[in-house]
């Protein structure tokens, strides 16, 4: 009873979250088999360890991040958003090598490295909130309404771009959704969507033509290319994936039962969720998604009662940001789209992208916080 007498804001959330961590320390531990054995000799132990010591951290860090009254991320995002530019330039420049990409920081001391994305994700998406708050009354007119806001929407993602391509086409689609609920004007919307398009346009004609142009060209369309094409072996993760949903079933192979752990290269973070079906059944992979569209809904349950103010903006944004990326992400396990390396939010094996995640839910349950208290306060009014 303690406990809960110490968390505040959405209990509904506080449970999503619980349960979705739960799972991941289960799953996790039966997927990093290979990685034991490729690594360390088979000792599981170690990868475990570290992440129930990631995820209890992330309960820590959430709990103090929804204790901080909400309105106090607004004058953070200013400096964020300030910071995460040339930051995210240095990491382009400077940054550790995955995958072709330099997106990676490490974090000194500590052994583990960040993905500046997932920090300017988080800073842009309170910024565009708080400028939308700002700007209710003139949010119709072009120069002063939506320029403003979409000036450092445009300047984030094309940084964010040339390393990890899909975190900026979905950071583009949640500030999208969020200047739509905003009440930006829909010809603007519209216009961008179409900029969007025949951007999306030009990168595919580039790396088609001439890949070696843009930094990931090759790994994009090789990606395209294996999505696209019947060859087992060129489309090997993904045909991977779909043996383990297939084997999966309605109720699964029971946990700690799955094959293809043995073959998926990315069995802990990218396809966890093909391993979640293979070992709990499609009925555990609905009960996710589920999951996640209740958290979609509290959080635009949160925007109701705020009535369009800076809090309901985050709310929403924050919480569509991460529902898009888990809908990406098991699209990517079903073979619905080409691989793009989002991980799974609060299941995914990691490091600070878990803490990032939890960062984002300590706000969304700092802004329902302040809204029951309002709410309690008219009450005995």
């Amino acid at each position: 009873m303690k406990i809960l007498q110490l968390i505040k804001g959405d209990r509904v959330i506080w449970v999503i979250v619980l349960l979705l961590s739960l799972l991941s320390i289960l799953v996790v531990y039966s997927s990093v088999v290979q990685l034991a054995y490729r690594f360390r000799a088979g000792n599981v132990s170690s990868y475990i360890i570290k992440h129930i010591a990631i995820v209890g951290a992330s309960f820590i860090i959430m709990y103090f991040t929804h204790k901080l009254k909400y309105i106090y991320y607004s004058r953070i995002s200013q400096i964020g958003i300030i910071i995460v530019i040339p930051l995210l330039l240095y990491t382009l420049l400077k940054g550790v090598s995955a995958g072709d990409a330099s997106r990676w920081l490490p974090i000194p001391g500590t052994g583990l490295t960040f993905q500046t994305s997932d920090l300017a994700k988080l800073a842009l998406i309170i910024y565009v909130a708080r400028l939308l708050s700002l700007k209710q009354n003139t949010i119709k007119d072009f120069k002063t309404g939506f320029l403003p806001i979409i000036i450092p929407i445009g300047i984030i993602c094309a940084l964010i771009l040339p390393a990890n391509f899909s975190t900026s086409a979905l950071l583009f689609a949640t500030c999208i959704t969020l200047l739509f609920i905003g009440g930006v004007s829909l010809k603007y919307i519209f216009t961008l969507l179409g900029i969007g398009a025949i951007v999306l346009s030009f990168i595919l004609l580039t790396i088609f033509q001439f890949p070696d142009l843009i930094p990931r060209g090759k790994t994009w369309k090789a990606r395209i290319e294996n999505f696209i094409s019947d060859d087992s072996q060129s489309n090997y993760q993904a045909e991977q994936a779909k043996i383990a949903v297939a084997k999966g079933g309605i109720m699964g192979n029971g946990p700690g039962h799955s094959t293809q752990r043995n073959f998926l290269p990315q069995a802990a973070s990218d396809f966890i969720y093909a391993i979640i079906i293979e070992e709990y059944g499609s009925f555990t992979g609905i009960l996710i998604l589920f999951l996640y569209m209740v958290l979609l809904f509290r959080s635009i349950r949160i925007l109701r009662h705020a009535e369009k103010s800076f809090g309901g903006f985050l709310a929403v944004g924050l919480s569509f940001s991460l529902v898009f990326q888990a809908l990406v992400n098991m699209a990517v396990a079903v073979n619905l789209f080409p691989v793009t390396g989002q991980p799974l939010p609060l299941i995914s094996m990691g490091g600070t992208s878990i803490w990032f995640t939890a960062i984002a839910l300590g706000i969304i349950l700092s802004v329902s916080k302040s809204v029951e208290d309002n709410e309690n306060e008219l009450e005995t009014t």
